[in-house]
């Protein structure tokens, strides 16, 4: 039984294909994750988030599962991951899996039975609707282009349901048989040992009715999220999966994806009475300044900055709004995004600002998730064809950017610096040819090194990977575990906030988010528990560009 409670807990996501590989192939593995948990244990995190290492033909690396009860051949066998629990917990570290709820792959065996026969007792475990007018039913759009209809081999005039990939076909939580068999896929994980879930896709598990289209002019299919997220019945499912894990495991920790949840469903996905998770990744925090995109370009090849002021208002808004109710994931990158330093930093500044950003966002009231890497200042790399990204819309892209006369070194590395395979790179582990990842070439490999290894970053006291062990483990005081959380109100080029636990003990936190000087009025807080680049003299707290000081009274 875990001894962590929610609001402890501090959370390394690990891309299994790219963290650490044991047997040459160039795949990260279990083996390769178990090596290496004495230094994640030396980092400060409590908790590990696995993203999905179930048996899949990885159309989407992993979310599309076609075997829920085994380990992908690639990532090792059920005895590694036994061994790496059992190794994990001998350490104090959790371990939570990825749980994929809204849809399978189109080769798990239940989709296999219902594309075979419309009378298989999977059917009705999938989605299922009549075309219109000699097309789809309706006009809704998927996340991964094109509409979210694909025909039935049974009947032409039959389709099914797909939000992602076409081979990701969704499930159906209205079937009974569809929540009795993923509460026993938990069961089974939860008698291995894992301490949670993170619950992938969770907020589009109802839909509305299929008849209804978006209204547009265009003929194209139309991105539907009114129709296919946050609908009210996600929370009667939920409510009913969640109550019937705490049954099995009453200390379970629940970590929900929900992407597009505003603020007043994220209280709804978290609120302790209702059954709920414990809290929710939103990606609600990033407001974006799409000042520099083309607008006759697709996006999606294009980076597009982060907006502070946006940033400060809503994170003000999460804080406030969750305070009394569960605490908020604290995160910059996921597996879902480009990582935070190739949006904000300029390269030269990379550490600093490394080191400033974690300042920021983890002392902040809330559930740190530190995505791998990012502990060393790790920025997405340049890939090297259009073809590494495995991606239709990024060929799209490149295609009509070439058409404005852009050339293929300007198309990848604006795509790099927009796209999420990007940030899914292996992590260096040395200085060796491939970093230590691998004797081999890597599944994902790019020739940009962009980024000091941990054999490099250990032995100097100054470098990012020593400043979050530093950072993770204030972290763990109470201060910044139960202490209130109040934003001053600054210009947009500072970020400044108070922990209060009551009116001696409290703490003062100021970032610099500009490549300018800053001074900043410190008063009583004159002990410095941890400072870059910034310094006090006479009440006054000088930072130097993208410095950060944290001082107590």
């Amino acid at each position: 039984m875990s001894t962590l409670s929610a609001k402890e807990r501090i959370i390394y996501q690990i891309y299994p294909k790219s963290f650490k590989d044991s047997n040459g192939d160039g795949i990260g593995d279990l083996k390769g994750i178990t090596a290496k948990l004495k230094y994640l244990k030396q980092l400060g995190i409590n908790t590990i988030w696995l993203n999905p290492i179930y048996v899949s033909p990885q159309i989407d690396n992993g979310y599309d599962v076609a075997d829920y009860y085994q380990i992908d051949e690639k990532l090792g066998t059920m005895a590694d991951f036994d061994e790496l629990v059992a190794k994990a917990h001998a350490l104090g570290l959790d371990i939570i899996l990825d749980f994929v709820m809204n849809h399978t792959s189109d080769q798990h065996p239940w989709f296999q039975a219902a594309l075979k026969d419309k009378d298989s007792e999977f059917r009705n475990c999938y989605l299922w609707h009549q075309g219109k007018n000699g097309g789809p039913p309706n006009n809704w759009g998927s996340f991964f282009g094109g509409s979210v209809w694909q025909k039935d081999p049974l009947d032409s005039n039959n389709y099914y349901f797909h939000l992602f990939a076409k081979e990701m076909p969704d499930l159906n939580w209205a079937e009974p048989k569809v929540q009795v068999e993923m509460l026993k896929i938990a069961k089974f994980w939860l008698e291995h040992g894992v301490d949670g879930f993170r619950l992938d896709a969770f907020i589009h598990i109802a839909k509305a009715d299929f008849e209804q289209d978006m209204l547009a002019k265009s003929a194209e299919p139309q991105i539907a999220e009114m129709f296919y997220a946050n609908l009210p019945q996600v929370q009667v499912y939920l409510k009913e999966f969640i109550a019937q894990l705490h049954q099995i495991k009453p200390d379970i920790f629940i970590l929900g994806e929900a992407a597009s949840a505003d603020i007043d469903l994220a209280v709804d996905y978290t609120t302790p009475k209702k059954e709920s998770c414990d809290t929710v990744v939103t990606f609600r925090y990033f407001a974006e300044d799409k000042s520099q995109v083309e607008s006759d370009l697709p996006q999606i090849g294009q980076p597009v900055k982060l907006d502070i002021l946006g940033f400060r208002s809503n994170m003000l808004e999460w804080q406030k709004r969750l305070e009394g109710v569960s605490y908020p994931t604290l995160y910059w990158s996921n597996h879902d995004m480009p990582r935070i330093l190739s949006r904000f930093a300029p390269k030269k500044e990379s550490k600093a600002c490394a080191k400033m950003l974690a300042t920021l966002m983890y002392l902040q009231r809330g559930i740190a998730c530190i995505y791998y890497g990012e502990e060393l200042g790790m920025r997405s790399q340049t890939l090297g064809t259009v073809a590494d990204f495995e991606d239709p819309q990024i060929v799209d892209f490149a295609k009509q950017a070439r058409k404005k006369g852009w050339r293929d070194g300007e198309i990848l590395r604006k795509a790099s610096q927009a796209h999420k395979m990007a940030a899914r790179l292996p992590l260096p582990f040395d200085t060796t040819v491939y970093a230590g990842f691998s004797k081999v070439q890597p599944w994902k490999w790019s020739k940009e090194k962009n980024v000091a290894s941990i054999a490099e970053q250990m032995s100097d006291p100054d470098s990012v990977l020593n400043f979050y062990r530093q950072i993770l483990q204030l972290k763990q005081k109470p201060v910044f575990i139960e202490g209130r959380f109040i934003l001053e109100n600054t210009s947009s080029e500072l970020y400044v906030y108070r922990r209060v636990i009551d009116e001696h003990k409290q703490v003062l936190v100021i970032c610099n988010l500009s490549e300018h000087e800053k001074s900043y009025p410190c008063g009583v807080f004159t002990k410095v528990l941890l400072s870059q680049n910034a310094k006090v003299s006479a009440a006054q707290a000088k930072l130097a560009p993208y410095g950060s000081l944290i001082l107590q009274k």
